[in-house]
C-alpha cells in the first residue's frame, strides 16, 4: 500500500528536516528523492547536505549534474528530475508532484507558516482520495 507521511513542524526548520530525514533513510539503506518548489532550495538543501559534520555526510547530487556513479539521494525541482529509481520521496513542493504515483513511500511536511500549513492539508486530502494510507506525526 501506498503511503504518506505527514510530519507536522513546531518550528520553521523545513529544510533541517528533510535533510536529517534524508540521510536516515539513506543509512536504512534507501535511494531518495527530495523535490524542490524551486532550483534556489534545492541549492539550498544541497548546502545544508554538504555543511553537516564529516561523520554525517551523505552522498547526494542535484539533478542533473554529471556523475560516475548514482548517488543515493538526489535533489530536485519542479520541472527536473532524473528517471533513476528512488525508493523515498521527500517532497518539498506546494502541490503533489506529477510523478508521485512513481513512490510507494512519500515524506511531506506540514509547516509552521498558515498559508503553507493550508497547502499541505490540502495535500492531504489528495493523499487520501488517491487511496494512500496517511500517517502523521509531530516533529520538533
Amino acid at each position: 500500500m501506498k503511503q504518506a507521511q505527514f510530519y507536522v513542524l513546531n518550528k520553521d526548520n523545513i529544510h533541517e528536516q528533510a535533510c536529517d530525514l534524508a540521510a536516515k533513510a539513506w543509512r536504512l539503506g534507501k535511494r531518495v528523492l527530495i523535490t524542490c518548489e524551486t532550483e534556489q532550495q534545492a541549492f539550498e538543501i544541497d548546502e545544508l547536505l554538504w555543511a553537516r559534520e564529516p561523520d554525517s555526510f551523505v552522498p547526494h547530487n542535484l539533478s542533473g549534474e554529471a556523475t560516475q556513479y548514482p548517488t543515493p539521494i538526489e535533489i530536485s525541482w519542479k520541472g527536473k528530475r532524473n528517471a533513476q529509481r528512488r525508493d523515498l520521496l521527500i517532497s518539498l513542493q506546494t502541490q503533489i508532484p506529477e510523478f508521485v504515483t512513481s513512490f510507494n513511500k512519500v515524506i511531506e511536511f506540514v509547516p509552521v507558516n498558515e498559508t503553507e500549513k493550508a497547502q499541505a492539508r490540502e495535500r492531504y486530502k489528495q493523499y487520501r482520495q488517491q487511496g494512500w494510507q496517511l500517517l502523521t506525526e509531530q516533529i520538533s
